[in-house]
């Protein structure tokens, strides 16, 4: 894909909610899920970091609470523009923040977009794990203008990863 190839359809609207079968759901994250964001990602920080750390360099072992909410504002705002996705995992009253998907461009030529996502320690080999593994690639085939993606979905360690 080069530059002056658009990533997305211009008249394609994304996805405002899936269902897992578990009672779960995905909806775009937003800035105002910081309060709930931010004790997912730093408490499981050291695994988080051990998969996306090489790659992004997050989630930092030091990072405040303002700078997840500065991640977040950016995250919604790339949402809007339609240049990448961020959906949270949420319980059915949307308490707790349990993971999230990253639909991004694609860092290689064989693919048309790259789908990652990860669950927070406590469900890492859970029944919502499970459901999340098997969900993302079923909805990105069905609701996504996408012809070959690729999908790294991390359960307990980076070789276990879902392709």
């Amino acid at each position: 894909m080069t530059t002056t190839e658009p990533w997305l359809p211009p008249q394609w609207s994304h996805p405002l909610r899936v269902e897992l079968w578990t009672g779960h759901h995905l909806r775009p994250i937003r800035a105002d899920d910081v309060d709930l964001d931010y004790p997912a990602v730093m408490g499981s920080q050291a695994r988080l970091y051990s998969i996306f750390g090489p790659v992004w360099g997050w989630p930092p072992a030091d990072m405040t609470f303002e700078q997840d909410l500065a991640d977040l504002v950016r995250h919604e705002e790339e949402i809007a523009r339609h240049e990448s996705f961020n959906y949270a995992l949420f319980d059915a009253g949307e308490t707790a923040l349990l993971g999230c998907v990253y639909i991004d461009p694609p860092e290689t030529t064989d693919a048309d977009a790259d789908i990652s996502w990860w669950v927070v320690d406590d469900l890492v080999g859970s029944e919502v794990d499970l459901a999340l593994s098997e969900t993302i690639p079923a909805w990105i085939s069905a609701e996504w203008p996408f012809e070959s993606p690729r999908h790294f979905g991390w359960r307990s360690h980076p070789d276990d990863q879902v392709q």
